[in-house]
């Protein structure tokens, strides 16, 4: 059984992850590879500098992305570590592999 404390972290991950806004945004920011101006950001999602903006500190917030200061501007790129942290937490959720200790 997953313990109290990870099902809430997981939960909030997924959570996070409710809105289809962030899913594309997440998904341009790893398909690119690179840290990307929050303008580039909006270019491509087709939102508002504010809506972008917003739903970067959310994903921020969850450790999916890492912002870092450049001058007037604010580059953004994916957490790395959450290349193996969610498919191991789906995988946990699901039972097909063991649970970790909560974070």
């Amino acid at each position: 059984m997953i313990k109290d404390a990870l099902a809430e972290e997981f939960a909030s991950w997924f959570r996070c992850l409710s809105d289809p806004t962030r899913i594309r945004i997440l998904n341009f920011v790893a398909r690119t590879g690179r840290a990307l101006t929050v303008a580039e950001i909006v270019k491509e999602v087709g939102k508002s500098q504010s809506t972008v903006s917003r739903h970067l500190q959310v994903l921020a917030a969850e450790a999916f992305v890492v912002t870092k200061p450049d001058g007037v501007r604010t580059l953004v790129s994916v957490n790395t570590e959450c290349m193996s942290a969610l498919p191991e937490a789906a995988a946990c959720i699901m039972g097909t592999q063991p649970c970790p200790e909560p974070r």
